[in-house]
């Protein structure tokens, strides 16, 4: 496993880890949430010179862990490098930490060279898609609060920030040049898939690949979105008492198929249907998005993601 070298270790002692136990993260998916992410990581996880978080969203490095959890505490590497088991680039995709305001002065200090991959849509279509995965998950009443309603979901910054690309993506240039980013619009990598992971290998560093993407299935949609049950979850906490080295295999062999086995129909129930916003409440996020898109666009170009 590649490390930070010995000479950093000195300099961040006093943050209360070993860097030695620190793995070199060559890369990280940043986001944003519900735009492709989990496609684009278990595609890239077939690559034999990238290794991707396993599970994908490790939740170490920013604050931002998912939609909801905060936290503010002292960054704790220990046992980071348990997500990273295999050989290549390593690929942090915490998918939240594009709209952490801590997540790029963490990175610097510790992985300076890192390079950066941001997927982008509509930010209003995106911003309804997470909305309605943290209602099908029941993710709001576990937080405490009430989404039911997406108006007043809205309200909540926790769900507006992830669709803030152009606040986001400044405060990340505050540390990192423009061109350690990767900036890939969703669409196009729906439309041009080899292409755009064509890019992708260019950006962090890997040689061209052929992959096969008939063996990953397509994530988050609503027809496809199901809860662990109660089987499910006895399944998942026994898997535990399973040897390391066998575990590693299985999720391996699985992440790169796109399969997730509580997903499945014997671990899992089906969620509602996809929830729609009226006219009025589209209009009305799309014009608190208008300043951030215009800030979107003075730094990338992109000037077409909403519709």
């Amino acid at each position: 496993m590649n490390r930070i070298k010995l000479n950093s270790l000195q300099k961040f002692k006093s943050k209360g880890f070993d860097m030695m136990d620190v793995p070199l993260v060559g890369s990280f998916l940043l986001g944003a949430p519900k735009c492709g992410t989990s496609w684009l990581a278990d595609v890239l996880s077939q690559h034999p010179e990238i290794c991707i978080s396993n599970p994908k969203e490790p939740n170490i490095v920013a604050t931002h862990k998912g939609t909801f959890i905060r936290d503010d505490s002292s960054l704790d590497l220990s046992g980071y490098g348990e997500f990273f088991r295999g050989e290549g680039v390593k690929v942090d995709c915490s998918v939240h930490a594009f709209s952490c305001p801590k997540a790029p002065s963490r990175i610097k200090k510790i992985w300076p060279e890192a390079k950066f991959i941001v997927s982008l849509r509509d930010p209003v279509e995106r911003a309804v898609s997470q909305w309605n995965h943290a209602l099908d998950y029941g993710d709001d009443r576990k937080a405490g609060v009430d989404w039911s309603e997406f108006t007043e979901a809205w309200k909540d910054g926790r769900l507006r920030c992830d669709s803030l690309y152009g606040e986001s993506l400044k405060n990340w240039l505050a540390f990192f040049p423009i061109d350690s980013f990767l900036i890939i619009e969703t669409k196009v990598m729906r439309n041009l898939p080899h292409e755009v992971l064509k890019e992708v290998c260019n950006h962090i560093g890997v040689r061209e690949y052929s992959f096969d993407l008939g063996l990953v299935k397509d994530h988050n949609l609503t027809s496809q979105r199901r809860t662990i049950n109660i089987v499910g979850r006895f399944v998942k906490n026994s898997a535990g008492i399973l040897p390391r080295g066998l575990r590693e295999m299985i999720a391996k062999k699985l992440q790169s198929r796109g399969i997730n086995i509580y997903r499945t129909k014997f671990f899992s129930t089906r969620t509602s249907g996809s929830r729609i916003i009226t006219d009025s409440e589209r209009e009305l996020v799309r014009q608190s998005l208008v300043e951030d898109q215009y800030l979107l666009e003075e730094l990338t170009g992109l000037n077409n993601l909403t519709q």
